[in-house]
């Protein structure tokens, strides 16, 4: 099942990657797709693999209309909370696109405040190209921040849990404690600086 699109609107995609790690930024993308050069095997990038995923990195930004980046920061996160910080990287994002879309499908089940027509598509990944797209950009994006951080702090692990709470993760984190990219609203964060029981 796809989500029909009118074929007359300039339409943007808009997903996020990162609500669940507990370091680094929530990273967001918004593509517009350019119907006249369509893109194969656009899809949810938690389904593709890494080397499907970076193939589809490089074609989605040369034969998108446009797209951007948008991100909130772990200060931003631990301010606003996860949910508000994901939305303003979401706003940041369609605000960065050199196309102004007339609508925009977001993937999830709610819409941050923009100038335009939103409408939320739950797993819209699967279904609307655009988010699909958006999600690879995304996705692509903030794993390389990961293994940039890695490579600054190979002992934490990074490249392998993307900085997700994983058992490995968890256990490192309460070893050594937090780095000042960690979020320190997250509950394991706080525990690791003392702050929760």
């Amino acid at each position: 099942m796809t989500i029909e699109i009118p074929s007359n609107l300039i339409v943007a995609g808009v997903d996020e990657v990162g609500r669940g790690p507990l370091v680094g930024d929530v990273v967001t993308a918004a593509v517009i797709l350019d119907p006249s050069r369509p893109i194969a095997g656009l899809n949810d990038s938690k389904k593709l693999s890494e080397k499907k995923r970076l193939a589809l990195f490089d074609e989605i930004r040369e034969k998108a209309l446009a797209f951007a980046i948008g991100r909130a920061t772990p200060d931003e996160i631990d301010e606003l909370n996860i949910l508000h910080a994901t939305m303003l990287a979401m706003q940041r994002a369609v605000a960065g696109l050199g196309v102004t879309p007339e609508l925009v499908f977001i993937d999830g089940n709610r819409c941050p405040d923009l100038p335009m027509e939103a409408r939320a598509v739950v797993k819209g990944d699967s279904l609307v190209p655009a988010i699909s797209a958006a999600s690879i950009l995304a996705k692509v994006t903030r794993d390389a921040e990961m293994s940039e951080l890695d490579a600054r702090h190979p002992e934490y692990g990074f490249a392998r849990h993307k900085g997700y709470p994983t058992a490995e993760h968890l256990a490192i984190l309460a070893s050594r404690g937090p780095l000042p990219e960690y979020r320190k609203s997250f509950k394991p964060v706080r525990r690791a600086l003392g702050l929760e029981e």
